[in-house]
């Protein structure tokens, strides 16, 4: 079984997301949208578009709890209800919740210093 397969996502908690937001945009050339982030296109080793982006956010960090951390990674997966499985019986501390959208299916798992972590299985086209 696959488990860990990319990082589908960086987010990023702040006391003032709107200003460091505009911090990224006008110092780092980061295109930050309405929803406070922005999604990165993948291309292969060429430069050509290949499927898949990776998310980057600025928020705050409300949907982080029960973490205190300032940062969340999501990571992509191919089987989140196995690998959820396969980590409950590995006595990890899996939270009970999980999402499911147009944007994929979600879970999290707390590692042991208290971050909790996004697992995210896109939709089968990504």
């Amino acid at each position: 079984m696959s488990r860990v397969t990319g990082i589908g996502g960086i987010f990023i908690k702040a006391q003032h997301p709107e200003k460091l937001q505009q911090w990224y945009k006008q110092h780092l050339g980061i295109d930050v949208q309405v929803w406070g982030g922005t999604s990165f296109r993948w291309v292969d080793s060429a430069g050509n578009p290949t499927a898949g982006t990776t998310a980057w956010m600025i928020g705050d960090g409300g949907n982080f709890a029960p973490s205190e951390a300032p940062f969340m990674v999501n990571y992509r997966v191919s089987d989140l209800l196995v690998l959820l499985e396969t980590l409950r019986a590995e006595q990890c501390e899996v939270l009970e919740k999980t999402e499911e959208s147009e944007y994929g299916k979600f879970g999290w798992v707390m590692d042991p210093e208290g971050n909790k972590v996004e697992l995210w299985e896109p939709p089968a086209e990504e």
